[in-house]
């Protein structure tokens, strides 16, 4: 049993599963974005002046947009409020980028509204960070003093705080596209022709959130099996 869960069996299945997954969800995003990054926007707006544009009818007018290096690096920082903008996005006035900028603007309005789940995630940020440098390594000494229990199924459930966390980003991911698309609906910043375009570009950029909870999932799974098995 020992070397069966260790070697290529069945449960190494469960990381194969994952790993297709994960590069599924990234592909399909790349591709959207690509596709519909070819679409100007009919109004002409980059992703800048929308994100500016929304945040300031929001009310959060202090809310600095900074331009950041890479591809699809978009983000909001609830730390130093600043809603933080991709080379891809910042300057683009193509109908995904203004998307991907009222998604980060989503995230801009919860936190200004207190929403419930984001204040869940940035609580399990602490724990989530222990969990990801610590659990492993625990798993592993355990292993290596003789299947030392204790210190394995420490490891393992703080291996599931890193599921619990993906999961509860699921909710706050899906909201703040939720938001986008209303906003973007009301057809200040693009024209009811254009939403569907947004539509599938938020749903595939959410895909990789549930493809990153469901591969942590299955390597939790996958480690439950393994040292399940040998405690057996």
């Amino acid at each position: 049993m020992y070397g069966y869960g260790y070697g290529f069996g069945p449960s190494y299945l469960l990381i194969i599963i994952g790993l297709v997954i994960s590069l599924w969800a990234s592909w399909y995003v790349n591709h959207n974005f690509k596709k519909y990054d070819q679409f100007t926007s009919h109004h002409g707006v980059s992703g800048a002046d929308a994100a500016r544009f929304i945040l300031d009818n929001a009310g959060l007018q202090s809310i600095q947009i900074n331009k950041v290096s890479g591809n699809l690096t978009d983000n909001y920082n609830p730390g130093n409020k600043t809603l933080n903008l991709s080379e891809s996005t910042y300057d683009s006035t193509s109908v995904a980028a203004i998307g991907v900028a009222a998604h980060e603007c989503g995230h801009a309005i919860q936190d200004q509204t207190s929403y419930a789940p984001m204040r869940v995630r940035a609580a399990l940020v602490p724990a989530v960070n222990l969990g990801s440098n610590a659990s492993i390594p625990l798993i592993i000494v355990g292993a290596l003093l003789g299947m030392n229990h204790t210190l394995i199924t420490i490891g393992i459930w703080l291996f599931a705080l890193v599921v619990l966390f993906q999961v509860v980003t699921l909710p706050v991911e899906f909201n703040a596209s939720g938001r986008a698309i209303k906003i973007l609906s009301s057809g200040d910043l693009l024209d009811s022709d254009e939403v569907p375009m947004v539509k599938k570009v938020l749903f595939s950029a959410a895909l990789t959130y549930v493809a990153a909870a469901i591969s942590t999932a299955l390597q939790l799974l996958r480690l439950i099996i393994i040292f399940g098995d040998n405690r057996n």
